[in-house]
């Protein structure tokens, strides 16, 4: 990939040249120059693990009393729900019978 050195837009090539869209500039390529351009191409794909289904979903665990089975451990994770100048909710899940509450819910 290469951008246009009047512009900073993405330039295309074209008969052996570089050609930007937006203003039309115009230079040469340089094979030296797009050997040690990185591409997607030939790189290895990663596995991509879905953890909707996991029984954490990725959250992290703490000491917390749930309010429902009085169990001591619980999963928790931070939320915003009012306006971007209040701070975030802190909820809990229950890891045994999945209530859920507000840190400041007793």
């Amino acid at each position: 990939m290469e951008f246009c050195d009047e512009c900073g837009s993405m330039m295309k090539t074209e008969n052996g040249s570089w050609i930007c869209n937006s203003c039309g500039y115009e230079k040469e390529r340089d094979e030296n120059d797009e050997e040690q351009m990185v591409t997607t191409s030939g790189q290895e794909e990663t596995e991509v693990v879905d953890l909707s289904e996991a029984e954490d979903q990725g959250r992290p665990k703490t000491t917390a009393q749930c309010p429902e089975c009085d169990n001591d451990e619980a999963y928790w994770y931070m939320q915003q729900i009012r306006a971007a100048d209040e701070s975030e909710t802190r909820f809990f899940v229950c890891t045994e019978c999945e209530h859920k509450w507000r840190e400041d819910d007793h």
